[in-house]
């Protein structure tokens, strides 16, 4: 049986690809446990930096979930007597991941995979990508993903999108702020790996504590938001890789971080 998802280990880099091509990617229970099996796997281990999530191919990205009618693992069934749906337990597992994941979109992004590009950090697409949510074509509406739109896209352009199903283009998503970089096919890989050189180059505790405050912050009120942010600030400032920072700072020479 072939496996949904395979990974790629380029130095400090895992890349996780979706690779049902022959399904556009489709994403269903077997790719979601796949996904979160590979996240646990590079947050064990202390040399990988920095998580790449992509398709196969060059057509999709992933097209969201399996519509066949005998779908396996199809995502619009739930269990009345253990209502976690895995669909969500992915998003969460990406929410709450150390490591920062950049999207390569590769194809198109729709519905759930439009879904999973939000759930990303930071994101490299096609410039001809269709990005959307197709929902309301079959009689449905973008629930699962919801709080990653209302995140990530402005309200008059996620109302246009969730009400009409009519997908964008990754050079109009750049345009929008959806997406940090749009790009010809062609230079997909250069950018993502140019972008991945940025991240991965700088502290990896200071990545990994700013993401868990970032995530806090976010549901805080602005009181409870500055009075947490002035004890973690302190508390970041007393890790290894913080001493390190300042002690190459003042001596003109590039950091050796150490993670801790």
């Amino acid at each position: 049986m072939k496996v949904p998802v395979r990974t790629e280990r380029n130095g400090a880099v895992l890349s996780i690809i979706i690779d049902r091509e022959e399904r556009r990617n489709a994403l269903n229970e077997s790719v979601a446990s796949a996904i979160i099996s590979a996240l646990d796997d590079a947050e064990a281990n202390r040399e990988i930096r920095a998580v790449v999530l992509t398709g196969a191919g060059e057509k999709a990205f992933c097209a969201g979930g399996d519509l066949q009618p005998a779908a396996d693992g199809t995502p619009f069934t739930i269990d009345p007597a253990n209502p976690r749906h895995y669909v969500a337990g992915l998003l969460t597992r990406m929410e709450r991941c150390s490591l920062p994941i950049i999207g390569r979109i590769n194809g198109h992004a729709l519905a759930g995979g439009f879904g999973l590009l939000c759930a990303c950090d930071l994101v490299v697409a096609r410039e001809d990508a269709l990005l959307g949510v197709s929902e309301v074509k079959v009689g449905l509406f973008p629930m699962m993903i919801l709080p990653f739109l209302l995140r990530n896209l402005p309200n008059r352009l996620l109302m246009e999108l969730c009400l009409t199903g009519e997908p964008i283009t990754g050079a109009e998503a750049k345009a929008a702020g959806i997406i940090n970089y749009a790009v010809p096919g062609a230079e997909l890989d250069a950018k993502t790996n140019w972008l991945l050189d940025r991240v991965t180059g700088k502290s990896p505790t200071g990545i990994r504590l700013g993401k868990q405050g970032l995530r806090n912050v976010r549901e805080m009120s602005m009181a409870h938001a500055l009075e947490y942010a002035q004890f973690m600030l302190v508390n970041m400032a007393r890790t290894a890789d913080a001493k390190e920072g300042f002690a190459a700072f003042n001596e003109k020479r590039a950091p050796n971080w150490t993670a801790e």
